[in-house]
């Protein structure tokens, strides 16, 4: 059954191998269920995998096999909010080794384009923090990181 809000992704004739990816990566993530197209479209020919409903994290998305005509961009991201250092390098290392790409300040991209964001809770509530100048030593920290390096925002926070 289709949930009544679903993040719909569009691929290049790979959302099942990405569904895959996502499930086999991320806790409570799941491929839920393949479509094949009834007929001929655009993009595919009938019997080609058409829509993929998984998880990632809990949250629904369907991937759509609709061809070359839309890439992903920043617009769009997945936040993960990380436990410590050890889950933010496991989440970040599935991604950029999978053919991803690292990028600034938490964010990379997984190979089929869809944005990341490997968020150590620290950070959050470093920048969050009440104190304006701990909050800023943690973000301008940040600002000179790929991968957040939970240890260096610790030190950050604390001056």
């Amino acid at each position: 059954m289709l949930s009544k809000n679903t993040v719909c992704l569009w691929y290049d004739g790979s959302a099942l191998d990405a569904a895959n990816f996502y499930a086999k990566t991320f806790p409570n993530s799941a491929v839920t269920a393949v479509h094949h197209a009834p007929g001929d479209y655009p993009a595919g020919k009938q019997g080609d995998v058409l829509t993929v409903d998984f998880t990632v994290m809990g949250i629904p998305c369907l991937g759509l096999n609709g061809g070359s005509g839309v890439q992903h961009n920043e617009a769009f991201s997945f936040q993960v909010a990380t436990d410590d250092q050890a889950e933010t390098d496991r989440l970040w290392h599935a991604i950029v080794s999978h053919g991803g790409q690292e990028n600034v300040c938490g964010w990379c991209q997984d190979k089929w384009g869809v944005r990341w964001q490997i968020t150590p809770r620290v950070l959050s509530a470093a920048i969050t923090n009440p104190d304006p100048a701990a909050a800023k030593r943690a973000f301008d920290a940040m600002m000179g990181m790929t991968k957040i390096d939970v240890a260096g925002i610790e030190a950050a926070l604390k001056g």
